[in-house]
């Protein structure tokens, strides 16, 4: 495991309950993930999502990911998190949206869940593990609750190159990371739980141009917005934060990998 950093899911919670959680929506769009739908469908059409399909999708949070597969997919999907504003607004929005029949959100902990082993056809998630505090746990419970012969698919946040101690640290205290994973590294703790590695893929190029797009959002399209709702002080943090890891992504330092496993 890469070293720890002292950021926990209290410290989750607090972000996505609090004000971070709004800028990262107007940011990202409620999707809370680079590349928006493009790349769920990338995801859902890797794995194979077909419809009847039960999917887990872990660390869901506003629940767009999950919508927007139920809709377009036909799968039943259940998300869970432990984030009570997200979990709250994703209920609200998926019955908004008529899709109630074919999702549901519970709250629980990834790292024990609160699921039967064999339950799921799918085990889903887009860019959050990053905040989970022990990948090779999570890991594994994927791999429980997995039935026999079924998909992990997920994107996350990754170390994909040299990166000093000094700009890392500086990297997890602006989103509460407790580490990352190297692209390398996820394929390992995926084998350690059992899987075989279908896919991976290092995507940080692409990564790197979405975060131009949310440095020109901060400074420019929302630079307003941010100023009125949230203040000068979160508006230097967001401008700090998009750069910072803009700047990282460029260097091919952090970027977004890709991975398919079957159990």
């Amino acid at each position: 495991m890469a070293k720890r950093h002292d950021y926990t899911g209290k410290d989750v919670q607090d972000v996505y309950d609090g004000p971070g959680g709004l800028l990262w929506e107007a940011v990202m769009s409620e999707q809370i993930h680079s590349g928006g739908p493009e790349a769920t469908d990338r995801l859902a059409q890797a794995i194979g999502l077909k419809s009847g399909m039960h999917v887990l999708d872990v660390c869901s949070a506003l629940g767009a990911p999950a919508r927007h597969i139920a809709k377009k997919y036909g799968v039943r999907v259940t998300g869970l998190d432990f984030t009570k504003t997200m979990l709250a607004k994703a209920i609200e929005r998926t019955k908004a949206a008529g899709l109630e029949s074919l999702i549901t959100f519970v709250e629980g902990n990834a790292l024990d869940m609160p699921f039967k082993a064999g339950t799921f056809d799918v085990v889903w998630g887009q860019e959050a593990w990053c905040y989970v505090t022990d990948k090779d746990l999570l890991a594994r419970e994927c791999y429980r609750v997995l039935k026999p012969g079924g998909k992990i698919g997920f994107t996350d946040w990754v170390v994909t190159g040299k990166v000093d101690d000094a700009l890392l640290a500086k990297l997890y205290e602006s989103m509460a990371f407790p580490y990352m994973e190297t692209f390398k590294g996820w394929q390992e703790v995926l084998q350690r739980a059992g899987f075989k590695v279908l896919d991976a893929q290092d995507q940080t190029d692409e990564f790197a141009k979405c975060f131009d797009e949310y440095k020109k959002m901060v400074e420019v399209d929302l630079k307003p917005t941010i100023l009125q709702n949230f203040g000068a002080d979160l508006f230097a943090f967001a401008t700090g934060l998009v750069n910072l890891w803009r700047d990282a992504a460029h260097a091919h330092q952090v970027g977004r990998g890709f991975y398919i496993g079957q159990k």
